[in-house]
């Protein structure tokens, strides 16, 4: 909880995780109007799979530039234009009219998210080296207070009974926080990097941790797009239910994340990723017995075991020896917001072609696959 502290009592550290906070805010609003929009324009699953993928697509589009554009005008100044990209971004999905307009309007809400996505975790790791204060993981923590504040906000659906006004709400709200601090931040500069030849023997580490956190950000975009839709389809949750997997999720991933450091520091990097990805696995079981009250505790069970693994992914990623930190940490995000945009349209053709009970088999199919493959990086660090 040292970590938290220092966010709440220093604007310094406040500013950029209420950034981590933002994103999750605009998209988890979204996320909840899902099934919504869904039902207003007409789509089957696939459709929206397919619509959902667009989101991917602005994501890929803006990987390769992201950087360049970071270094080139500061990875402060980036944060900041990210916020404002987000900001000007998130209601387009909301409003679209159409189908068309909609994969449009996730593309480019979907390019925002990517490059705030790198800008924000950048920003964090040169405040770490400068002030020699390690606060990733609670950073990530807003990231998932951002989620829970979102599914707060769930409720306020029927008071409100308009999606519109409901996300241009919180777009100012987000906003106007974000006025306050960003001039902690935004004359920010990273540190150059030095270039170093490549060696696929000093590589392969980081192709583990790739695969690793492409599985769990895959998981974690899955759970969120897709519960709502799981408790309403296959649980038959009441309407006033249907938010709640998304909200146990968002506030266990929470809660582990404030506490992931010291246990962490107890029990060392990789064996919390296993721990982690156990319990993970022990919430997918209680999800696919589709009883509604097990499959919300289930889902939060997934969150509160995948709460810890991305954090330390970027800690044991920044620490491969022979590999620069940026590189390690740069890889890992790419690969991981990958999967968190990739899983939620493949598995919307996976539920529409067969059932969502089996795209949720796949997910701790794929959770188990990830338990492995860290068993392995654990052997190479041993």
């Amino acid at each position: 909880m040292k970590s938290l502290k220092l966010i709440l009592s220093n604007p310094r550290y406040f500013a950029p995780a209420w950034v981590f906070a933002s994103l999750n805010i605009l998209f988890g609003t979204w996320a909840i109007y899902i099934p919504t929009v869904k039902e207003i324009l007409g789509i089957d699953k696939s459709q929206l799979g397919i619509a959902i993928f667009f989101m991917a697509l602005g994501v890929f589009t803006v990987f390769p530039v992201a950087s360049g554009i970071i270094n080139k005008i500061g990875v402060g100044k980036a944060t900041w234009i990210g916020v404002l990209l987000l900001c000007s971004s998130a209601i387009l999905p909301i409003v679209a009219p159409g189908y068309f307009t909609l994969m449009a309007a996730l593309f480019i809400f979907g390019a925002s998210q990517g490059f705030t996505d790198i800008a924000m975790n950048t920003l964090v790791t040169e405040i770490e080296k400068e002030d020699k204060q390690n606060f990733m993981s609670a950073a990530h923590g807003f990231f998932s207070l951002g989620g829970v504040l979102a599914g707060l906000g769930s409720f306020a659906i029927g008071a409100i009974g308009n999606p519109t006004l409901h996300m241009g709400v919180v777009v100012l709200l987000v906003l106007a926080v974000n006025l306050l601090f960003y001039r902690q931040y935004v004359k920010i500069i990273a540190a150059p990097i030095e270039k170093s030849d490549f060696s696929l023997k000093l590589f392969k580490p980081l192709i583990i941790l790739g695969v690793v956190s492409f599985i769990i950000m895959g998981s974690e975009g899955a759970v969120v797009d897709w519960s709502g839709l799981f408790l309403k389809e296959i649980s038959r949750a009441p309407e006033v239910l249907i938010g709640s997997g998304f909200l146990a999720f968002s506030t266990t991933m929470t809660l582990g994340r404030f506490l992931g450091d010291s246990i962490s520091a107890r029990i060392g990097s990789v064996r919390i990723v296993i721990l982690g990805t156990l319990i993970a696995l022990i919430g997918y079981g209680a999800v696919l017995t589709t009883s509604t009250y097990l499959a919300i505790t289930g889902f939060g069970l997934i969150g509160l075991g995948f709460s810890v693994v991305i954090p330390e992914l970027y800690r044991i990623g920044g620490n491969v020896r022979g590999v620069e930190s940026s590189q390690g940490i740069a890889f890992i995000a790419g690969t991981g917001y990958s999967g968190f945009l990739m899983a939620p349209p493949v598995l919307g053709f996976l539920a529409e072609s067969a059932s969502l009970k089996l795209s949720f088999m796949v997910l701790a199919a794929c959770s188990l696959g990830s338990l492995l493959a860290t068993f392995m990086l654990k052997r190479k660090s041993s």
